[in-house]
C-alpha cells in the first residue's frame, strides 16, 4: 500500500519541508560543515571558543547531538512513513522540529546570557519527539519489531540529559557516560539498521552481487554491540577488551559477508559496506586501546568519522535520490564526497599512530577533508532536497 496524492507535472517551487529527509538532511549537511569548521578554529586558537559546553564536550557533543542527530531524524521520519502508510509531520510541524535542531546548535554559542537551563530543554526536546512520531505510528501499525526506533531516541535523550546535568553543575563526570553512551547507541543503531538495508542495498544496486548472511552472526551482532557498550561504561578493562574483541570478530564476520568484488562498480554500494567496516576496525581498536596499547582517540575517530560519517553519509547520499524519483545513480563527481571523507579517517586514525607530533597539523588536516566531503555532498544535493520530486508524486 502507498499513500498516494495528485501527481504534479511539474517539479517547481520548493518542497523543503515536505517529508522528514528533506531539512534534516540539509542540516546535517550545513553542520557538518559549519560545526567542524567551528572546531578546526577553536583547534588552532584555544582561547577563542566561549561556549555552553566546555572546548572537547562541546566538539564530541555537537557531532553526535547535532550532526548525527539530524541524520537519524530524517531517516526515521521518512522510514516510518514507509513502513507504517501514515504520514508522518510536514509543513508548519516538521519545520518546528528542524528548528529545535537549529536552537540547539546555536543557544550554546550565544553568550552567557542565555541561561542554561533553556539551552538544556530546547537540546533535549527534539528526541523525544521523534520518539513519539515513531512509537505512534508503529504502534498504530502494530509492528512490534519496530518499536526499538522509537526506544531508541528516548535512550538517546537520557545519554544527551547525562551531559547536560554536568554542565548545568548538577552532577559531576557523567558528561563522558552520556556522550559515550550516545556513540553507543548510534553504533546499535546503524548494526540494526545496517543489517536490514545494506546486503538489500547491495544485492538491489548491483546486477549480479549476491551477499551472504549467517542467522547466528545476525543473532549476535545486536548483542555484541550491547555487551561492548555495557563493559565500556561500567566494567574493568580487562572485560571490555575481550567484550570489543568478541564485537570485532562477530562484525568482521559479517562484512565479510556483505563484500563482493562488484560492489566496487557502485559507489553508492561501497560507501555503506566500507564505512561499515570502519566500524568493525573500531572495535579492534577499542580492544587495543583497552590494552594500553593505543590512546582510546584513535577507536574514537575510527568509530565516528570512517564508521559514522561513511555509513551517514552513504544513507544521506542514497535516501535522497530514492525518495525524490530520480534514478538511483549518483550524482556525477559526488563520488569525490567519499573519497574526501574516507581520507579523513585514514589522516585522523592512522597518522597519529605514527607522527604523533605533528597531531595538530593532523586534526586540521583531517577536519578540512570532512569539510570537503561535505561541501561536495551539499552542492549536489541542495537542490534535490529542495525542489519537489522528478515525477510528480508527494514527498
Amino acid at each position: 500500500m502507498q499513500i498516494e496524492e495528485p501527481r504534479r507535472p511539474n517539479p517547481t517551487g520548493t518542497a523543503l519541508l515536505a517529508l522528514g529527509f528533506r531539512p534534516f538532511f540539509l542540516l546535517a549537511g550545513l553542520g557538518a560543515v559549519g560545526l567542524l569548521a567551528i572546531w578546526l578554529g577553536y583547534v588552532s586558537a584555544p582561547a577563542q571558543l566561549q561556549a555552553y559546553y566546555a572546548g572537547t564536550f562541546w566538539h564530541a557533543h555537537e557531532m553526535l547531538f547535532g550532526y548525527t542527530v539530524a541524520v537519524i531524524s530524517g531517516f526515521l521520519l521518512t522510514a516510518v512513513r514507509n513502513w507504517t502508510d501514515i504520514p508522518t509531520p510536514s509543513g508548519g510541524p516538521l519545520g518546528l522540529l528542524a528548528l529545535l535542531w537549529i536552537l540547539g546548535r546555536l543557544l550554546p554559542l550565544a553568550g552567557p546570557d542565555v541561561p542554561g537551563w533553556l539551552i538544556a530543554v530546547v537540546d533535549l526536546a527534539l528526541l523525544p519527539a521523534l520518539a513519539w512520531v515513531v512509537g505512534v505510528r508503529v504502534l498504530r501499525r502494530r509492528q512490534t519489531s519496530n518499536l526499538i526506533f522509537a526506544v531508541l531516541p528516548l535512550l538517546m535523550m537520557l545519554a544527551n540529559l547525562l551531559v547536560h546535568l554536568e554542565m548545568l553543575g548538577i552532577t559531576a563526570d557523567t558528561a563522558w557516560y552520556g556522550l559515550y553512551g550516545m556513540l553507543w547507541l548510534v553504533m546499535l543503531i546503524i548494526v540494526l539498521m545496517g543489517g536490514r538495508v545494506i546486503p538489500f542495498f547491495a544485492e538491489r544496486g548491483v546486477q549480479g552481487l549476491t551477499t551472504r548472511r549467517w542467522p547466528l552472526v545476525e543473532w549476535l551482532s545486536p548483542w555484541v554491540i550491547v555487551a561492548a557498550a555495557v563493559s565500556h561504561l561500567f566494567l574493568p578493562d580487562a572485560l571490555t577488551f575481550w567484550a570489543a574483541l568478541l564485537a570485532f570478530g562477530v562484525h568482521a564476520v559479517r562484512v565479510f559477508g556483505w563484500y563482493h568484488r562488484l560492489m566496487w562498480r557502485e559507489p553508492l554500494v561501497w560507501v555503506l559496506i566500507f564505512g561499515y567496516a570502519w566500524l568493525v576496525l573500531g572495535l579492534g581498536l577499542l580492544a587495543l586501546a583497552e590494552r594500553g596499547w593505543i590512546s582510546g582517540f584513535i577507536a574514537l575517530h575510527a568509530f565516528t568519522v570512517g564508521g559514522l560519517g561513511g555509513i551517514t553519509l552513504g544513507m544521506m547520499s542514497r535516501v535522497a535520490i530514492g525518495h525524490t524519483g530520480r534514478p538511483m545513480k549518483l550524482p556525477k563527481g559526488m563520488v569525490w564526497s567519499y573519497y574526501f571523507l574516507f581520507a579523513a579517517a585514514m589522516v585522523r586514525v592512522f597518522f597519529p599512530l605514527f607522527l604523533p607530533e605533528t597531531y595538530v597539523r593532523e586534526v586540521m588536516a583531517a577536519g578540512g577533508l570532512w569539510i570537503l566531503a561535505f561541501l561536495v555532498f551539499l552542492h549536489y544535493y541542495t537542490p534535490i532536497l529542495m525542489r519537489p520530486r522528478v515525477d510528480g508524486r508527494p514527498g
